[in-house]
Parts: structure tokens; C-alpha cells; sequence
């Protein structure tokens, strides 16, 4: 699955396009390496978000093309 859409679809970020542009900012990481938005997710990846002074890890544990709010949660690990 595409990066942008992962996002999205786990509600870590809430438009498809402000994903897009982060990732094509440098500012998300798949794995240690700087990722364009069309980077292949799958599970198992490490991604790492810089949002203005913090930044948030995950670990993708599923992945899925629509997941209910409730549910989103579930498809990601928050790694400290």
C-alpha cells in the first residue's frame, strides 16, 4: 500500500494530500530512510513522523484499505 494512503487509512495524518506533502517535504521515514509518498508499505516497517517540535514512531502491524475509527488504531504500534 501506497505511504500517503496508509496514513489516511490509520488516521496518523487525516488528508491523503497533506500526507502526500509531508512525505515529499522529508519529513516522514520508512525504516531509517527518507520516504516519497508513493513508498510501499507493509508490515513490519517502521515510519517515523516529524511534526513541527516532536516527532512520532510506529510499527505498521497490519495493513488494510479501510478501517472504521474504531478499528484504526489496530493497524499501528506507537514505538517510544
Amino acid at each position: 500500500m501506497r505511504l500517503d494512503k496508509y496514513l489516511k487509512v490509520s488516521r496518523l495524518i487525516k488528508r491523503r494530500t497533506v500526507a502526500a506533502e509531508a512525505a515529499s517535504g522529508g519529513r516522514i521515514s520508512v525504516n531509517g530512510r527518507t520516504a516519497k509518498p508513493s513508498c510501499d508499505v507493509k508490515e513490519g516497517d517502521i515510519i517515523e513522523i516529524s511534526f513541527g517540535q516532536g516527532s512520532l514512531k510506529v510499527e505498521v502491524l497490519s495493513v488494510a484499505e479501510h478501517a472504521l475509527k474504531a478499528d484504526a488504531s489496530t493497524l499501528y504500534r506507537e514505538i517510544t
